[in-house]
C-alpha cells in the first residue's frame, strides 16, 4: 500500500466514525466508497503480482560509439489478472537509470522502450528489470525484479587506413620487408632416443649425460605473431578523450594489418593485462570487444611488457605501441628492438600539447613515430599524411 493509500484508508475510517457520531447517513456511502477503493486496489495489485516474462530487444546488435541505440522491452504476464499499470526501471551500466511506462498491446502483453543517445565506447551491463505494479489511483503498489542480465557492447569507431605511417624507411631491414620474414620459431617439445643417420647437432647433451645414451631434441614449429599492437592504459595518461583516441588508433592499425593478411595480436596494458591473437573473424570480433572494454587502469608501465619474458608483445616480429606516456625505460626497450633488427613504431597521443623530448631519441634510432591529438584527423596522422616534427 502506498502513502496515498494509507491516507485514503484513514480518511475512510474517519468519515465512517463521523457518520456514526453525528448520525449522518449521507456520509456512510462516502466512507464505504473510500474503504472499498483501497481494498479493491490492494486486491488487484496483489492478484497481478506474478513474475512475468521479460524480453529486451536492441542490446544484442553491433553498436559503434556515437550511435543512438533503441532499447525495447516486451513483457508477457503469467497471472490470471492483468496488472493495472506497469512501470519498468533499469540502469544500462554506468549510464543514468531509465523509467519506462509499459503500455498494454494485447490481453497479456505490455511493451515500451527508450533511446540511448550518442552512446560512448564501453561495455554496459543490463541487470534484471525492476518492475512496479500500481493501481490507476496510486493507492497500492508492488515491486519485483525479472529478466535475464544482458550486455551492450559499444565498439570504438575505427578509421580506414590505406597506408601506415610506419611503412617505408625504418620498417625495412637491409632492403627486406618485415612481412617477408618467417613468422615462426622452433621450440623444444621433448627428447627421444637418437636414430642412426640423424645429425649430431640435434643431440640434447644434458639428457644424454643423465641417461647414458644419445638423446636428440624433438622440436615443434611454433608460430609467432608478425605484428603486436600494444595499447597502453597507464593511469598516468588518465581517462577521457585522450585514451579514447588511443583506443581508436590501436584498433585502426590492427584492422589495417589484418586487411593485409598479416598475423596480429592485440595486447592491452590494463589491470587485466589482456592479450588477444587475431587470425580469424571470430578472434577479430573478440579483439573489438577487448578494445570496447579497455580502461586506463594499468598497475605496471608499458615497458614491463617488453621484457624478454613479457609474452606476445616481446616475442612479436613487429611492435606498435600506442601510448600517451613516453618514458625513458619504454624508449630504451624500443631502441633495443630496433638494434636487434626487429620492427618497432610508436603512436604518441599528445593530450598536453607540449613537446616530448623522448620522441627525438626514437626518430634518431629510425623508429617511426606518429603524433595524434584529440579532435585532429586520426586517419591522416596514422597514414603519415599529417607528419609532424616531434
Amino acid at each position: 500500500m502506498t502513502r496515498r493509500g494509507r491516507v485514503v484508508l484513514a480518511l475512510g475510517f474517519g468519515v465512517y466514525l463521523a457518520a456514526w457520531i453525528f448520525g449522518s447517513r449521507a456520509l456512510y456511502p462516502v466512507a464505504t466508497g473510500l474503504l472499498l477503493a483501497v481494498g479493491v486496489a490492494v486486491v488487484w495489485v496483489r492478484s497481478s503480482n506474478r513474475p512475468p516474462q521479460v524480453r529486451r530487444h536492441g542490446a544484442a546488435r553491433d553498436v559503434v560509439e556515437g550511435d543512438d541505440v533503441r532499447i525495447d522491452l516486451e513483457l508477457v504476464t503469467t497471472g490470471a489478472v492483468a496488472p493495472p499499470t506497469l512501470v519498468a526501471h533499469e540502469r544500462p551500466g554506468r549510464l543514468a537509470e531509465r523509467r519506462i511506462d509499459l503500455h498494454r498491446v494485447g490481453r497479456a502483453r505490455f511493451a515500451g522502450g527508450y533511446e540511448l543517445r550518442a552512446v560512448p565506447r564501453g561495455r554496459y551491463a543490463f541487470e534484471s528489470v525492476r518492475l512496479t505494479i500500481e493501481d490507476p489511483f496510486g493507492l497500492a503498489r508492488a515491486s519485483l525484479e525479472q529478466g535475464e542480465p544482458q550486455a551492450l557492447v559499444v565498439y570504438p569507431r575505427l578509421v580506414a587506413l590505406t597506408r601506415l605511417f610506419s611503412e617505408g624507411g625504418a620498417h625495412a631491414q637491409d632492403g627486406r620487408r618485415l612481412l617477408l620474414r618467417r613468422p615462426t620459431g622452433y621450440e623444444l617439445h621433448s627428447v627421444r632416443e637418437y636414430a642412426e643417420g640423424e645429425s649430431l647437432r640435434m643431440v640434447h647433451w644434458r639428457s644424454t649425460a643423465r641417461r647414458g645414451r644419445l638423446m636428440v631434441k624433438e622440436l615443434e614449429d611454433a608460430p609467432r605473431d608478425e605484428v603486436a599492437i600494444l595499447l597502453d592504459g597507464d593511469t598516468r595518461g588518465g581517462a577521457g578523450e585522450g585514451f579514447e583516441v588511443a583506443v581508436r588508433a590501436a584498433g585502426s592499425i590492427l584492422q589495417a594489418h589484418l586487411q593485409r593478411g598479416r598475423r596480429c595480436a592485440l595486447v592491452v596494458n590494463s589491470a587485466a593485462r589482456e592479450a588477444q591473437p587475431v587470425t580469424s573473424e571470430g578472434q577479430w570480433r573478440r579483439a573489438r570487444e577487448v578494445l570496447a572494454a579497455a580502461e586506463p587502469n594499468a598497475h605496471t608501465p608499458a615497458f614491463a611488457l617488453l621484457q624478454s619474458d613479457g609474452g606476445i608483445a616481446a616475442r612479436s616480429l613487429e611492435l606498435v605501441v600506442v601510448t600517451s606516456c613516453v618514458d625513458v625505460a619504454l624508449v630504451d626497450r624500443l631502441v633495443q628492438r630496433a638494434l636487434s633488427r626487429r620492427g618497432a613504431s610508436l603512436v604518441y597521443v599528445d593530450t598536453a600539447d607540449r613537446p616530448e623530448p623522448q620522441l627525438l631519441r626514437l626518430q634518431a634510432a629510425g623508429i617511426p613515430v606518429a603524433v595524434v591529438r584529440p579532435g585532429a584527423d586520426l586517419a591522416g596522422a596514422l597514414s603519415g599524411a599529417e607528419a609532424r616534427v616531434a
